[in-house]
């Protein structure tokens, strides 16, 4: 009997696939415990057009990805803060810190989870950051951090 896959099954099958089993088999087990369906002409289509759905679903989050590690890559971040002596920070600055003023300088919002930094910044200078959007989009970010000035 031909089945289409609901979940993956060890060693018979994994989700979405249409495979042969054993009449016994799909009847008794595979379709009593909902882990697969017979594999009707209807039951065929509706998986096909799922998986188009899924494939667009993909291409377009694929394709936002893109457009955002575009957007990203390269900006440069200023970020003021109140300096103690030998150039170190009263503070720190934070992924948040960095989230925040993307968004107010060039109107980009991200999640500071995204934004990935070992520990806050504590001291002054030029710093390279890398945003992890996605596993093949991780675009670089410049944070400069400068006195504030008082007054």
């Amino acid at each position: 009997m031909k089945v289409i896959f609901l979940k993956d099954v060890p060693g018979s099958g994994s989700e979405g696939e249409i495979k042969e089993v054993a009449d016994g088999f799909a009847m008794n087990y595979l379709v009593r415990q909902n882990l697969a369906m017979p594999a009707t002409d209807q039951a065929i289509a509706r998986l096909k057009a799922q998986k188009k759905t899924e494939e667009k679903k993909k291409a377009q989050l694929e394709a936002e990805l893109a457009s955002q590690t575009k957007a990203i890559n390269g900006k440069t971040v200023t970020l003021p803060a109140k300096v103690g002596s030998k150039g170190k920070l009263y503070g720190s600055i934070t992924s948040a810190d960095i989230a925040a003023e993307l968004k107010n300088t060039h109107g980009l919002e991200l999640d500071k989870r995204k934004i990935e930094l070992s520990e806050p910044l504590h001291e002054l200078g030029t710093f390279e950051v890398i945003v992890k959007l996605a596993k093949n989009h991780m675009p670089k970010l410049i944070v400069n951090v400068v006195p504030r000035e008082e007054g």
